[in-house]
């Protein structure tokens, strides 16, 4: 698998994670409207164009998803349990249909599960940033994660 075991996610390390995207109206107006998220902000140009804003914003959860998702492959691809939560969420900039938004990812903390000897919980601090370099979007997501197989770290050894 691709993901990092939790002995490989030290403290202070960082990722500059290789995937871009941009955000297309579909992506808004879809997720949107999956979610029943009918906020005319979102959904509806004539609205949105008399808000300070002057046009449509791209639904937040829908940047805190993208984000958290862009950094899967580096990070914890096959080798998560799963997110245990999500804190500090932040949106400090808007984000616009065709805004371009990459993702960077700093371990925080972590630590061995009291309850399972395999697993263990790790902290990270996630930021998107769009093509201006303003982020976008912050959060602090605790993952419950794998410990590297014992097979593993016996042929390792």
């Amino acid at each position: 698998m691709a993901g990092l075991y939790l002995e490989d996610l030290e403290p202070g390390r960082e990722f500059e994670h290789p995937w871009s995207r941009t955000v297309t109206e579909m992506d808004n107006v879809l997720f949107s409207s999956l979610t029943l998220n009918v906020q005319p902000l979102h959904l509806d140009e004539h609205f949105a164009a008399g808000t300070e804003w002057g046009q449509r914003l791209v639904n937040s959860l829908y940047t805190l998803g993208l984000m958290i998702g862009m950094s899967v492959n580096d990070t914890t691809l096959g080798t998560t349990i799963g997110n245990l939560g999500m804190s500090d969420v932040r949106f400090p900039k808007p984000v616009f249909h065709g805004d371009t938004l990459r993702v960077r990812t700093r371990v925080v903390s972590r630590r061995e599960s009291r309850s399972r000897p395999d697993a263990g919980i790790v902290e990270f601090e996630h930021q998107a940033i769009n093509q201006r370099n303003e982020v976008v979007a912050q959060c602090t997501r605790q993952a419950f994660m794998r410990k590297r197989p014992a097979a593993a770290c016996e042929a390792a050894t």
